[in-house]
């Protein structure tokens, strides 16, 4: 597939490894008057270009690429001489100097700067006027835009790695100025993407809000790009020429909200939910075992087929494999003579002569199939106790009946409440109770917030969402009233957006559909025929003249990037993988964000956000 953004980017930064010269097969670094032989490297990172790497290149293939030790740039770094070094740094005043101390020390023989992202032209002119102060621009072999700032998880998913943007966008405190340096900000994520990829899409979103804020500014920014002679995009193979282009769709959190706070019941879910998976790297305490951490990628072949797996399915999985595990094992025993039931060891390898090559070849595949075996085993015994403690079977069948019927049994949701799980969990319920009920009684939201209060449950979140939801419905209400101008003042206040900005955001928040209403969004823009839907969504040419309509390239698309402004989640991102392979003919989605979020994280952000605003347990007004 074309849109392979992990295979991309890996090749870009093996290439940054070998001096951004192309390796040979043998690991050793090739280019222009360069011999075969292996050059031996020292690799300094900052901390965001660190988690670029991570999920990527492990630290035990560094040294394939003649990396022999690797660096944190903030730390105190001995003198490495006859060596040179490479850094991957984000282009920032603080990395800038650091790299012109470095150099003045003459720290190492030579120095490859590679920056994550373009550098601006002011700190270019510092980074030579330091060098050339400190007599050391001699020792700056390259400087290198990579345009590689933002972090693939997956073959289809990556994240900016731009953290409380929902905040940011959403604080009442926040100036024009501000928004528009974050919204500058996200689209610069956006355009080393695109550029990474080797594509131009054509961009579509709903008008209003920092979607369409974003697409304007991507826009404009491929535009005075592809206008130059030699762009980024003039070597991209054929893609960029032929008639199909991926379509990016843009979207913003308050689009739909109540997906970002749900619990949900598959695997990666439950294990993101439980254990804060961060860079495809969890950390599990057990009862009485230490602190383990486990990767979760696509090296790991039963993550990859049981992931997205209902979590009960995953037991049953666990033990066929085990059941297989021992039977592969007395079988090899069983050739060479060894002992019925004995453990795979390689100790018992005696008798049978002919089949003991066999059996040594086959050892270090059985040894990697009970780590495997035995790393889900923990995860899932910890995420049982879990799920038992915190009730969250309970959480998931509620949330659930609630999105799909948009109604819930008042009791059992009140009870939930003040039972088992933990105070996140139960805001999260409460608030998706609020955006799943399309009318709730004052008496009903009472008795809510009073069971909330009763666990010791902070209600920022809460009464927050609840302004959000109060402000749509007099929106709706009152578009001819003579409070409207009311309204507008408020909600500007609030947002430090336009009206339409707001109104924009608001009105999948009630959606009670079962299919995600990003999905079903996606989906019809993808198809490009006229839907009403999205007919009134913005599209946007980067390769078209400014005063084209665009309107023959409305699809269909074979290709789609779908990102989520101010959060993503799995339960979106299993949506669109689902789609995609539903698809005739199958297509290819890509879903990105600024951050990945679990339902904590989301909610602790929704907290804030009614602190700023002076609401919570403390400032209810029941007459609200």
């Amino acid at each position: 597939m074309a849109l392979n953004l992990r295979q991309k980017q890996t090749s870009c930064i093996i290439r940054m490894l070998n001096l951004n010269h192309q390796p040979n097969a043998g690991g050793a670094t090739t280019g222009a008057g360069s011999s075969t032989e292996e050059v031996y490297k020292i690799l300094v990172l900052d901390r965001f270009c660190r988690d670029i790497l991570s999920p990527l290149i492990h630290v035990k293939d560094l040294r394939k690429h003649g990396i022999t030790l690797y660096f944190v740039i903030d730390k105190e770094r001995q003198t490495v001489p006859d060596v040179p070094a490479i850094y991957f740094v984000q282009p920032t005043t603080v990395n800038i100097g650091r790299i012109v101390a470095d150099t003045a020390r003459g720290l190492y023989e030579s120095f490859h700067l590679n920056f994550s992202s373009s550098l601006p032209r002011p700190l270019l002119e510092e980074l030579a006027a330091g060098a050339l102060k400190a007599d050391a621009v001699g020792r700056i072999s390259k400087v290198y835009d990579q345009y590689l700032e933002f972090v693939t998880l997956e073959e289809n998913l990556f994240s900016l790695a731009q953290r409380d943007i929902y905040v940011q966008l959403n604080d009442p405190s926040a100036g024009d100025q501000e928004i528009e340096g974050i919204l500058e900000k996200i689209a610069g994520g956006l355009f080393c993407v695109l550029v990474t990829l080797g594509v131009v899409p054509v961009i579509r979103c709903a008008s209003g809000g920092p979607a369409q804020m974003v697409a304007a500014a991507l826009d404009t920014r491929l535009r005075e790009h592809l206008v130059k002679k030699n762009n980024l995009f003039s070597e991209s193979g054929t893609l960029v020429s032929s008639f199909q282009r991926p379509i990016l769709c843009l979207f913003d959190r308050n689009f739909e909200l109540a997906v970002g706070l749900q619990h949900d019941w598959s695997y990666r879910s439950l294990v993101h939910d439980v254990f804060d998976m961060k860079l495809n790297r969890v950390s599990v305490q057990g009862d009485k075992s230490p602190v383990k951490s486990y990767e979760l990628d696509d090296s790991d072949p039963f993550w990859v087929s049981n992931c997205w797996s209902p979590f009960e399915k995953i037991a049953l999985e666990i033990d066929a494999q085990l059941n297989k595990y021992k039977q592969d094992v007395e079988e090899v025993n069983r050739r060479t003579g060894g002992q019925k039931g004995a453990e795979f060891d390689g100790t018992d390898l005696i008798g049978n002569t002919k089949h003991l090559m066999n059996a040594v070849n086959s050892l270090p595949e059985l040894t990697e199939r009970k780590k495997l075996i035995d790393k889900h085993t923990n995860l899932a015994t910890v995420l049982l106790g879990e799920i038992k403690n915190r009730a969250l079977d309970s959480f998931c069948n509620l949330e659930s009946e609630m999105s799909s019927k948009g109604s819930v049994d008042k009791n059992q949701l009140i009870s939930q409440l003040k039972d088992k799980g933990t105070k996140e969990d139960k805001l999260r319920l409460a608030i998706t109770y609020l955006l799943s009920v399309e009318t709730t009684p004052q008496s009903e939201l009472e008795s809510i917030e009073a069971a909330l209060r009763e666990s010791d449950v902070d209600t920022c979140a809460f009464q927050y969402v609840k302004k959000i939801k109060s402000l749509n419905l007099s929106l709706n209400s009152s578009v001819a009233s003579a409070s409207k101008s009311n309204i507008v003042d408020w909600a500007e206040k609030l947002y430090g957006q336009s009206l339409s900005a707001v109104t924009a955001g608001m009105k999948n928040l009630l959606s009670g559909a079962r299919q995600l209403a990003l999905t079903r969004i996606v989906e019809a823009l993808m198809e490009g025929k006229p839907n009403p839907e999205v007919d009134s969504y913005l599209l946007y040419d980067p390769r078209a003249p400014k005063s084209g309509t665009g309107a023959q390239l409305k699809g269909p698309f074979k290709e789609g990037i779908v990102f989520m402004i101010g959060g993503g989640n799995y339960i979106e991102y299993r949506s669109l993988m689902e789609l995609a392979q539903r698809s005739q003919p199958t297509k290819h989605i890509m879903y990105g964000t600024t951050e990945i979020l679990n339902g904590v994280d989301f909610v602790r952000q929704l907290q804030v956000l009614g602190q700023k605003m002076g609401l919570g347990s403390s400032s209810i007004n029941p007459s609200q």
